[in-house]
């Protein structure tokens, strides 16, 4: 443990979910969290996955002590859309039941919306925060599509295969959105795009988060509590 490390809050996911089939055989994520717990290191968790249930018990032990805050992914509650886009992971039904049981036994929970994606799934973002709000979820976020690196031809080619009719529509509004590129790493803006599509998307969110009281606490993860188990405690 260096000795100068301040806790600084930690997050589990981001390019690869924490709670992948992996986890039920290695249980890693159930390891970090249980060491987490134990040294009060704050923690932030993003999945899609339901597995996160099985850690309610060191989760619950966490939320008391606000070192823990998690967000489920979710981007559509169209089955088909959601099983053509995100395949094997939890179903929208499930996730905000996921998002109910977690807030109940007292963990901050939230949603992410992504990729909202125009002409796909952008018209659900009302539904999904409305549904998440009536589950127990306080805060919120979304990103804007953006199709970096090999991603752009991977897409590309699902796109066109799963969604002929439209296609062409919605490769040209993700072009729109990104000053006629579907890439984009321009800082603050390659999460969220630009343009007519892109604003509209952020005024709904701006809109109906309003609406359905997200974000609207101030609240972080709790860093004071940080302490090496059996360590000296901090006189001031």
């Amino acid at each position: 443990m260096h000795p100068k490390w301040d806790a600084t809050p930690i997050m589990l996911s981001g390019n690869t979910d924490c709670y992948q089939p992996a986890e039920q055989t290695y249980r890693l994520t159930r390891g970090l969290l249980e060491v987490c717990n134990e040294f009060n290191q704050p923690v932030g968790i993003l999945t899609k996955n339901s597995w996160i249930l099985k850690d309610k018990d060191v989760l619950q032990e966490m939320g008391k002590k606000q070192i823990v805050s998690a967000m489920v992914s979710i981007t559509s509650f169209n089955e088909d859309l959601r099983r053509t886009m995100e395949p094997r992971t939890t179903t929208a039904k499930q996730k905000l039941k996921v998002i109910n049981e977690l807030s109940s036994a007292g963990v901050r929970m939230g949603i992410m919306m992504g990729p909202m994606i125009p002409g796909l799934n952008d018209h659900e973002m009302q539904r999904i925060m409305k549904a998440a709000a009536d589950n127990g979820a306080t805060f919120t976020a979304y990103t804007f599509i953006r199709l970096n690196g090999a991603i752009k031809f991977l897409f590309h080619d699902w796109l066109y295969k799963n969604f002929p009719d439209r296609a062409d529509k919605i490769w040209h509004l993700v072009e729109q959105s990104h000053d006629g590129k579907v890439n984009d790493t321009r800082w603050g803006v390659r999460m969220r795009g630009e343009g007519s599509m892109a604003q509209l998307v952020a005024q709904q969110y701006k809109k109906y988060g309003k609406l359905y009281n997200m974000n609207a606490e101030e609240w972080s993860l709790d860093r004071s509590k940080f302490q090496v188990p059996g360590g000296q405690g901090k006189l001031f």
